[in-house]
C-alpha cells in the first residue's frame, strides 16, 4: 500500500491511496457490504455511482458463507463479483453489540452467533488470517468498542487490549498485500485518546482508524474527539473514521483531517424511503411527492435524477415495488460519493472553506 498526501487546505486533505485492486482518491467514502453484498446494488451500478471501495464484515462472512467457502470461490473479489478495493472491519463492533451473547478476556471474544447461537472464537491472529486469506486490500485489527458514557476504567481497559490486540495482529500479518490499520479507542477521554494514538502509532502500520465514536455520543463531541485524535496520528498515512455517513458528518470529519469514511446509512435509508439531499434528507412517501415532477436533488447528476420524477419514487414505495429502494439506494451512494469529490476538488484548488460553509450554513 502507497498513501501520497496530494494537497492540504487548513486541516482538510486531499489524497491518493494505492491499493492491490487499483488507486482510491481520497476523502472517500465506503458503502457498506456487510455480508459480501451492498444491499440491492450490482458491482457495475456502484462503478456507476462513481464508488472506489467497499467494506465487507469479518463478524458476518465468518458466520456466513464461511472461511472454505470464500477461499474455494477464490477470495472475496471474485465471491462478490467487485474488481475493486475492499476493506473489512475486524467485527470487534459487531462482537461488542452482542454483549449478551460474549466473552471478553485478554485473549480474545468468545461469543455466540446471531444466526444459530453457535459458539466462536475471535483472536488478534485468527481475525487477521481470515482476513488475509480473504484477499481484501485492507484488513482491520481486532479491537475493543466501549458504548458511551463509560466509566474511565472500562475505557482504559479498552484501550490496553486494543493496543496489545494490534501488536499481535501485527507480529501476525504475513500478506503484503493486504494492509493492515489499526483502530484508536478511548471513548471521548483525551488523554486516552493520545495514549491509544501514541502506542499504535509506535507499530508504524500503513493508517490508522478512529473506531469507538457514534456509539451514544453526542454529534459535537464526536466531532471534537476525532479532531483531537486525527491530530496524533501520521500526517502521512490514511486516516478513517469508522461508522459516519450523513452529508454534516462527512463534512466536518473532512475539515478534521481524516481521509475515509463508511457507514450504512445511505442504503438504510434508501431501503426505508428517505433520500439524502445536500439539502437535507426527504422522506419520499410524504404526501408532498405525490404530484411532484421534479427530480429528487436537482443538483445532482445521477441516473435517478434525470431521468426519474419524485411523484414517480413516491409511487414506488407505495406500491411497496422493489425498484424504489434500489433507487433510492443508488441516489444515495451517488450523492455522497459526489459530495467526496467536490471536497476533493475544492482541497486541491484551496477552496475547501468554501464548500464547507455553503454545505453546512448553520455551522
Amino acid at each position: 500500500m502507497e498513501f501520497r498526501l496530494i494537497a492540504q487546505d487548513g486541516r482538510a486533505r486531499r489524497g491518493s491511496l494505492r491499493l492491490a485492486h487499483g488507486s482510491v482518491e481520497t476523502p472517500a467514502f465506503m458503502p457498506v457490504g456487510t455480508a459480501a453484498t451492498v444491499k440491492g446494488l450490482l458491482p457495475d451500478e456502484l462503478r456507476q455511482a462513481q464508488t472506489q471501495i467497499v467494506l465487507a464484515n469479518t463478524y458476518h462472512l465468518w458466520l456466513r458463507p464461511g472461511r472454505q467457502i470464500l477461499i474455494e470461490a477464490g477470495g472475496l473479489h471474485r465471491f462478490m463479483g467487485w474488481d475493486g478495493p475492499i476493506l473489512t472491519d475486524s467485527g470487534g463492533f459487531q462482537v461488542f453489540s452482542l454483549q449478551s451473547r460474549r466473552r471478553l478476556d485478554d485473549d480474545g471474544v468468545t461469543f455466540r452467533s446471531h444466526l444459530d447461537g453457535s459458539e466462536h472464537r475471535f483472536t488478534p491472529e485468527s481475525v487477521t488470517a481470515f482476513q488475509e486469506a480473504l484477499g481484501v486490500d485492507i484488513a482491520m485489527v481486532l479491537d475493543v468498542c466501549v458504548k458511551l458514557p463509560a466509566t474511565f476504567d472500562e475505557l482504559e481497559s479498552a484501550v490496553r487490549r486494543t493496543s496489545t490486540w494490534a501488536a499481535r495482529s501485527a507480529a501476525a500479518h504475513t500478506n503484503e498485500s493486504t494492509a493492515l490499520f489499526a483502530i484508536v479507542q478511548g471513548g471521548l477521554n483525551e488523554g486516552l485518546r493520545e495514549l491509544s494514538a501514541a502506542q499504535l502509532v509506535a507499530l508504524d502500520l500503513p493508517g490508522y482508524a478512529i473506531g469507538g465514536l457514534s456509539v451514544g455520543e453526542t454529534r459535537q463531541e464526536m466531532y471534537a474527539t476525532a479532531a483531537l485524535t486525527a491530530a496524533q496520528l501520521p500526517i502521512d498515512k490514511p486516516r478513517y473514521l469508522m461508522g459516519v455517513g450523513t452529508v454534516a458528518d462527512l463534512l466536518e470529519a473532512i475539515d478534521c483531517g481524516i481521509d475515509m469514511f463508511d457507514c450504512v446509512y445511505p442504503t438504510r435509508c434508501g431501503r426505508n424511503g428517505r433520500a439524502m439531499t445536500r439539502g437535507g434528507d426527504l422522506a419520499i412517501r410524504n404526501a408532498a411527492f405525490t404530484h411532484d415532477y421534479s427530480p429528487l436533488d436537482p443538483g445532482c447528476d445521477c441516473l435517478v435524477c434525470t431521468r426519474f420524477t419524485r411523484a414517480y419514487l413516491a409511487h414506488l414505495f407505495r406500491a411497496n415495488e422493489m425498484l424504489g429502494p434500489r433507487l433510492l439506494s443508488y441516489h444515495n451512494i451517488y450523492l455522497l460519493n459526489a459530495l467526496m469529490r467536490d471536497a476533493r476538488e475544492a482541497i486541491a484548488a484551496g477552496r475547501w472553506p468554501a464548500l464547507r460553509d455553503r454545505l453546512l450554513p448553520a455551522r
